[in-house]
């Protein structure tokens, strides 16, 4: 029987810096170095993807695993992140092997077999938790990242012999996993499994539906969004389940790498800084005109924004806005992609106020840091955030946010007022109403408050002196995984 340290396979379709779409590639980093430092035994399993396997040359293999239903074979290759904690990847050529992102083809399209790529990673979680692990090595707790290893849970309840428990994290909730119902058999689950005590969500097969009707625990990245995804609209058709566990279901923030989100150390901004140097943040916002081409105006507010460009993130109201707010006056600094007609609409307002407006398509790990040093306020404005982690930049960054009131950012953003000033609290500006004209107070207030510099550094200061590191994360994260494992 294994002893020592508590043992966790942190099964994940993304790690930064490998691969990354968004948050959960941080997360999926930074959370298991964060529990080693605990004394964790956490380990990551990736899929093997093309680009993944071509920045870690020199993997060793360590298992095989059949082919199973329409799963085909595959290897286990072992490895190490630059963080110390062991990397397992998922080698199936067939289903990893080409070009494109995790989740689409270089067109933007998802792949077609996505069901059987992530049933594979899903699949061989299940098996390094089950009696058929071939290594030394068994987790006691299976640790599942969004609908890409929900099936984790149900391969494991359908499976004899002891096993691992299950943690199932929703990352955010309107990403489910739905596929058809005849892919059931090829994913080699049992017809039993598909029916409203199990994967079957309106007549199709959610992946995330699986992860949470048989996880032994739930969590999601923020105390207010554990309480949204039990009602709608932010239930997307799974509130009546989550309602059902919510005795297992536990909100915790996310943390975020303060190392690598560090003003004083960052080597990617022009000019490194504190609470207590303040003064050389204002060296960013001109090597940020420069770079961006904008006019070199100090007294103009400088917003700045670094977002996937959709209609969740409430881009749709900032570009209804623009207009409004480079006529504070004031100045734009975007980076982002998503929506097509966002970006277009972006991209034509840019050309029309090139010198107070700039747009940048896709992006850019440097330029995202220096908009977070040079910008004056970062804007959020929310529909929905299950967390967030830019919000928590911003402040380290001593760049207040303006953020909707929803989520992770209605947890972590305190609003700017008279008495949260005179408190310490206050650390950025929230509006409560989903809506353009919301925002646009809100940013007005905000640009009215910067032009008062003893207010604006104090709240500065306020956001930057808050922690947001992973530590107490973690600790939460371990204390819920001995309960899970002592109960197994």
């Amino acid at each position: 029987m294994q002893t020592g340290p508590l043992r966790i396979l942190f099964a994940t379709s993304e790690c930064a810096p490998l691969v990354k779409t968004g948050g959960l590639g941080d997360v999926s980093a930074a959370l298991p170095a964060a529990l080693a430092a605990l004394g964790v035994d956490a380990r990551i399993l990736l899929p093997g993807y093309r680009k993944v396997l071509a920045q870690l040359p020199g993997c060793r293999e360590i298992a095989r695993f059949a082919a199973s239903a329409a799963l085909p074979g595959s290897r286990l290759l072992e490895t190490r992140m630059a963080s110390g904690v062991p990397l397992y990847l998922l080698d199936c050529p067939e289903l990893y092997d080409r070009p494109g992102g995790p989740y689409q083809d270089e067109a933007g399209d998802g792949w077609a077999d996505n069901a059987l790529r992530f049933g594979q990673l899903s699949r061989v979680a299940a098996l390094l938790g089950s009696v058929r692990n071939p290594l030394d090595w068994q987790p006691q707790v299976i640790h599942c990242n969004e609908w890409q290893t929900g099936l984790t849970p149900a391969y494991l309840h359908y499976a004899a012999g002891a096993r691992a428990a299950t943690l199932q994290t929703i990352h955010n909730l309107a990403f489910q996993g739905i596929f058809e119902a005849g892919l059931v058999a090829a994913l080699g689950l049992p017809p039993s499994s598909f029916g409203p005590d199990g994967a079957e969500y309106y007549g199709k097969l959610s992946f995330l539906k699986a992860g949470l009707q048989f996880a032994d625990a739930i969590t999601t990245v923020s105390p207010g969004y554990a309480l949204e995804i039990q009602r709608e609209p932010l239930g997307f058709g799974l509130q009546g389940l989550l309602t059902a566990r919510k005795d297992c279901l536990y909100g915790i923030l996310n943390g975020i790498d303060t190392g690598l989100w560090n003003p004083a150390t960052d080597t990617l901004i022009a000019f490194t800084y504190s609470a207590d140097t303040l003064a050389a943040k204002a060296g960013n916002k001109r090597a940020l005109q420069q770079r961006l081409g904008l006019a070199p105006a100090p007294d103009l507010p400088l917003f700045g924004v670094v977002s996937r460009l959709t209609a969740q993130k409430g881009l749709d109201w900032l570009l209804e806005i623009a207009p409004q707010l480079l006529a504070l006056p004031g100045q734009l600094a975007l980076l982002g992609g998503g929506d097509p007609e966002l970006e277009r609409g972006f991209l034509a307002l840019t050309r029309d106020r090139d010198k107070h407006m700039s747009t940048t398509i896709g992006f850019d790990e440097g330029l995202a840091h220096l908009i977070e040093a040079g910008a004056d306020a970062f804007l959020m404005p929310s529909r929905f955030e299950p967390c967030g982690m830019n919000q928590m930049y911003s402040q380290r960054y001593g760049t207040p946010p303006i953020v909707r009131a929803t989520g992770g950012l209605a947890d972590t953003v305190v609003d700017c007022t008279a008495a949260t000033l005179a408190d310490g609290s206050a650390s950025g500006f929230v509006f409560q109403e989903a809506s353009a004209a919301a925002l646009l107070a809100t940013v007005e207030r905000a640009a009215c408050a910067w032009r008062d510099q003893a207010s604006w550094r104090a709240l500065q200061r306020n956001g930057m002196a808050r922690d947001f590191g992973w530590e107490a994360s973690a600790r939460r994260y371990a204390a819920i995984y001995a309960r899970l494992a002592k109960n197994r």
